[in-house]
C-alpha cells in the first residue's frame, strides 16, 4: 500500500489528505466571523443553503398528507352508504364470511383481512368506520398543516387507511 501510494505520488497525482484538528492552525479572524454572520439571518433562523433538502421533504410530505387528507373525507362521508351495516356491501357480513372461512386462527384473519376493526367491538360498526375515517382525517390534516411527521404518525396513516380499504369488498 505504502509503495502505491509513493508511486502514485511521484507520478503527480497527489491525494488530498484530511486535516486533523492538531494540524489546523487556531485562526480567528474576521472573515470567518463575518461568514457565520452571513450564515444567519437578522432573527437567528439559518439561511438556505444547497445541497439540503428541506424543501423536497415538506412539498412530499404535505402532498401525501393532502392524498391522505381527501381520501379520509370521502371516507367519513361514503363509508356508511358502502360499508355500513346497511351499506351495500356490510363490512361486519365480510368480517364474518372471513372469520368462517379461515377459521378461529387470528393471525390467519389478520392475514386474509388486515384490519383494525378485528380489535374493536362490532355492534355498532358505523361509529368505528366513523372513528377510523376521522382518526385519519386528524392526523393528516395534522401533517398537512405543520409539514412534518415521523415515521409513527406515517405508519399509522397508513395503517388507518388499509383497514378501511381491506374491508371494502370487490364489487
Amino acid at each position: 500500500m505504502a509503495t502505491s501510494l509513493q508511486s502514485m505520488e511521484t507520478e503527480g497525482n497527489t491525494l488530498r489528505k484530511r486535516r486533523t484538528a492538531s494540524e489546523i492552525p487556531a485562526q480567528n479572524n474576521e472573515a470567518e466571523d463575518e461568514e457565520v454572520k452571513a450564515k444567519y439571518d437578522k432573527k437567528g433562523a439559518v439561511t438556505l443553503e444547497t445541497g439540503t433538502f428541506w424543501l423536497t421533504r415538506i412539498v412530499l410530505l404535505r402532498s401525501i398528507a393532502f392524498i391522505y387528507f381527501v381520501a379520509f373525507g370521502v371516507a367519513y362521508n361514503q363509508n356508511k352508504q358502502l360499508i355500513g351495516e346497511r351499506g351495500l356491501t356490510p363490512c361486519k357480513e365480510y368480517l364474518r364470511s372471513v372469520k368462517r372461512y379461515v377459521g378461529e386462527d387470528r393471525r390467519r384473519r389478520l392475514a386474509y383481512a388486515p384490519t383494525v376493526l378485528w380489535f374493536l367491538d362490532w355492534t355498532d360498526m358505523d361509529a368505528n368506520l366513523d372513528t377510523l375515517a376521522l382518526g385519519g382525517l386528524g392526523l393528516s390534516a395534522f401533517v398537512l398543516l405543520a409539514g412534518r411527521a415521523n415515521m409513527v404518525i406515517m405508519t399509522l396513516l397508513w395503517l388507518l387507511y388499509h383497514s378501511l380499504v381491506s374491508v371494502g369488498q370487490v364489487w
